[in-house]
């Protein structure tokens, strides 16, 4: 009989071992046939492999981590977690850091509002719109080449490539000098910019388990809206450069800020590692930073908790064939639909923050600090329901929390008269940008649900895309004529509010519809049936029988 050997797996997967380790061949494809899994205890194991050989779910041969794959590989999960802490330390603080840059300069705009730049380069509020579509658009346009590109070269190449050249733009827009000006830079950021998140989300899922992913993603956003924070410091002080050098404060801020994140992004070239096999370097050190133990453990938890990752190596392009087939996937427009406009309620207040405030009667550096608090309650909600959609098993019905907060304050806002207070006011916008902030979960069930990396790789840049065309729509909701309480922006507001209750229930339902319907023809299958399945099935990723859906 088969001894059961306990492993430390996030989804309390084990080994049942039918051969001793020195009868495995665990470079080729013969003797590891033997190896059977079973997935055991937590909900969510993204496929069903109870009793199953481990030969169905092995990685392919040019798999940058075969070197390190064992199916028979054991573990204790305190080694575990020091190797997770590790990774935390090493990829997630710095890529947290990388974000940081992003946000600095895709988000300076709004203190550079503050320092009167609409009125210094003759803009209207609705050209100041129709810069920020223009951005939009071109970070739209970009999500999906950007994406393939990374696929191609690596995110560690790629994603310092976009960092140094997006800054010399940003810091290029301190030369700005009018309608036409303003628009070319909104387009050339959008453009670079535009598929940097998606990457950094590929390279993190070769780090990270699916159960692992959405926490460190909502670190990831942390430091997003941790940036408007640091950002309002920083204007503060560098918008007090306002006629030094005959220059006003925000072309310092644009100069300054897009110094500093060209450096991060040079760094970076340097400090990224292709994968988690791959460390070792000349900057990193010729030993990289894991041992072979820890490699192995690294390699072997991913792949346990989905093999999917080892379909494709790291440096592999995605050919047009494959291309076309992740964008049929009819399974993953659930999560398009509503990434295209969850965010839309809440969009408009907080890219209006700033001037909401000025109309308020607060001055440039008042309005930047009075700022603070949003974010601030903005990280805690992250956080906070991030954890709670793990901790509770689920993603969708946590995600409705985001328009369960909004409808009433659109309400209020909708229903406030001329006259209120301008600390009412306030508090109003404060609640309504410090919203319960989902794209994390929403973000993370993408790539699990993606099932293949392939498709992860493509659903992650339409998601995102979807998400920005929901920004180019929410930024012509508030208009000029419409000002400053702006009823029928708020009133559309409402509507769309109430459509995105039935998108987030009806994506939850649509999914658990799925997995049971999957789940009745698996279970009624004997095993033998199940393996000879695995073995001539043409299905792939999400479309097996044996994939389980997170919902």
């Amino acid at each position: 009989m088969a001894k059961e050997t306990p492993t430390a797996l996030p989804h309390g997967i084990h080994l049942d071992v039918s051969k001793s380790k020195s009868d495995l061949d665990l470079t080729g494809s013969a003797s590891a046939s033997e190896t059977e899994f079973r997935a055991t205890g937590r909900d969510g194991v993204t496929f069903d492999s109870a009793g199953l050989k481990a030969r169905q779910y092995r990685p392919i041969a040019t798999y940058e981590g075969i070197h390190r794959f064992d199916p028979d590989f054991d573990w204790e999960p305190e080694e575990e977690r020091k190797v997770v802490r590790k990774i935390d330390k090493r990829i997630c603080t710095w890529v947290c850091l990388m974000f940081f840059a992003l946000q600095l300069d895709r988000g300076n705009i709004s203190q550079a509002l503050s320092d009167n730049l609409l009125k210094d380069l003759h803009l209207t509020t609705n050209d100041y719109n129709y810069g920020q579509t223009i951005f939009f658009v071109s970070f739209l346009a970009a999500e999906l080449p950007s994406q393939l590109i990374s696929k191609k070269l690596g995110p560690d190449n790629w994603i310092p490539i976009q960092m140094v050249s997006w800054s010399l733009v940003a810091s290029m827009q301190a030369f700005m000098d009018g309608r036409k000006s303003f628009f070319a830079c909104r387009a050339l950021l959008g453009l670079i910019e535009g598929g940097f998140i998606p990457d950094n989300i590929l390279y993190l899922s070769y780090f990270y388990t699916g159960w692992e992913l959405p926490a460190r993603l909502s670190c990831f956003w942390v430091s997003y809206q941790s940036t408007q924070i640091v950002s309002a410091f920083f204007a503060f002080g560098i918008l007090r450069l306002r006629g030094h050098n005959g220059m006003e404060g925000w072309r310092w801020l644009f100069a300054l800020e897009g110094l500093l994140t060209g450096l991060i992004g040079i760094i970076s070239y340097f400090y990224l590692p292709p994968s988690p096999t791959q460390t070792a370097s000349y900057f990193r050190g010729k030993k990289g930073w894991f041992n072979e133990r820890e490699e192995k453990i690294m390699v072997n938890r991913i792949l346990r908790d989905d093999p999917s990752k080892g379909d494709m190596h790291n440096r592999q392009a995605l050919s047009p064939k494959m291309l076309w087939e992740t964008l049929q996937d009819f399974h993953m427009w659930p999560i398009y639909l509503i990434g295209l406009t969850w965010l839309i309620p809440t969009n408009p207040m907080t890219s209006y923050l700033t001037l909401q405030l000025r109309s308020l009667g607060f001055g440039t550096f008042e309005t930047n600090l009075l700022t603070i608090p949003a974010y601030v309650l903005f990280i805690l909600q992250l956080l906070f329901w991030t954890w709670l959609s793990e901790k509770i098993n689920q993603r969708f019905l946590v995600g409705l929390a985001s328009q369960i907060w909004a409808l009433p304050l659109l309400i209020a806002l909708e229903s406030v008269s001329g006259k209120t207070s301008p600390w009412a006011r306030w508090t109003l916008s404060t609640l309504m940008v410090g919203h319960p902030y989902v794209h994390a979960i929403l973000v993370a069930i993408t790539s699990r649900n993606a099932g293949a990396v392939r498709t992860r790789t493509v659903a992650s840049a339409l998601y995102n895309m979807c998400v920005q065309a929901s920004s180019i729509i929410a930024q012509n909701i508030y208009r000029d004529d419409d000002k400053p309480l702006y009823r029928r922006g708020n009133k559309v507001l409402i509507g769309i509010c109430a459509y995105n209750f039935a998108a987030f229930i009806g994506a939850k339902l649509y999914y658990v519809y799925i997995n049971n319907k999957r789940e009745a023809i698996w279970s009624a299958m004997d095993k033998t049936e199940k393996e000879h399945y695995l073995e001539t099935t043409t299905d792939k990723g999400n479309k097996r029988l044996d994939f389980r859906f997170a919902h």
